[in-house]
């Protein structure tokens, strides 16, 4: 109980819920809003369930007026396991609502036209979501998708720009076909503007990637990754070479001697984040 009164202190209003509601009371949609804002809170308390199940950090759990959004913790080092258990909680809430609503229109709780917009209305705000486009559930996925078989900046690069693929698709299609479709622009602009954002971001969630590290000395073999770069390698581009989920240890071959030099991840993280040596090579920082 104490848990969910947790969640529930995370849960904030969006001051254009308001005006979308008010619209609703206006115009005699007041039922749809309702419904539509109940499936997106029980999706996003998904997410947020399964992460505090985690003992993740919630940060807050948002409702829009076009759908919702839980802001946890994210630094980029949790099990990836974790996080797509995270992902995919939100989407599992409509298979068990949309269940839900056969069973209350059996048991006459509520009428066929309640339980058809019910159903409509779930099966919408999963297929959407699930599209392979940032914020959403699907594009958190296709991302994390990349962080398991890519650099975690490689990742972060080539998510994005397959995400803005995506949306120029999309963008281009509603322009043909719904040009005059307001709720569909909003979202539409919503998600542009995430997109720029990510990318002016990117090098802060890279930052947050390194600071997050695990400071452990204890590590199995398995997941140690040996990094191939050159001695006169920045640090700052070799930090690019590094994965989620992995400790690192750098090499390369000193010209001079013929033979292997490593330099462990501890090392370059102390020379970045503690000593701010972002330029310094590989060479440099062994020879100290």
């Amino acid at each position: 109980m104490s848990s969910l009164w947790y969640l529930l202190s995370k849960m904030k209003i969006n001051p254009f819920f308001w005006v979308v509601l008010g619209g609703g009371v206006i115009t005699g949609y007041f039922r749809e809003v309702l419904l539509v804002f109940a499936i997106v809170f029980i999706h996003e308390m998904g997410h947020a369930i399964a992460a505090h199940s985690f003992k993740w950090r919630i940060h807050k759990i948002e409702l829009l007026p076009f759908g919702g959004v839980a802001e946890v913790e994210d630094s980029g080092n949790r099990p990836i396991r974790e996080e797509l258990i995270v992902i995919l909680a939100g989407p599992l809430q409509h298979v068990w609502m949309i269940g839900l609503s056969y069973i209350l229109l059996y048991l006459d709780v509520w009428s066929q036209s309640t339980h058809e917009l019910f159903v409509w209305h779930n099966l919408t705000i999963l297929l959407v979501n699930l599209a392979p486009i940032l914020p959403l559930d699907g594009g958190r996925f296709i991302q994390l998708l990349y962080m398991k078989y890519f650099s975690y900046h490689m990742a972060l690069i080539r998510s994005w720009s397959a995400s803005c693929a995506v949306l120029g698709v999309v963008t281009i299609f509603s322009a043909a076909l719904l040009p005059f479709h307001l709720n569909l622009w909003v979202v539409l602009s919503f998600l542009m503007i995430v997109h720029y954002l990510e990318w002016k971001q990117r090098h802060y969630r890279m930052m947050r990637f390194l600071i997050g590290r695990p400071k452990t000395e204890k590590v199995p073999k398995k997941k140690i990754k040996s990094v191939a770069v050159s001695g006169q390698l920045s640090l700052f581009d070799g930090i690019k070479k590094m994965y989620r989920g992995y400790i690192h240890e750098f090499h390369y071959l000193d010209p001079a001697t013929k033979k292997r030099v490593t330099v462990c991840e501890a090392q370059v993280l102390d020379a970045l984040i503690q000593k701010k040596q972002w330029q310094i090579t590989f060479a440099e920082l062994a020879s100290r």
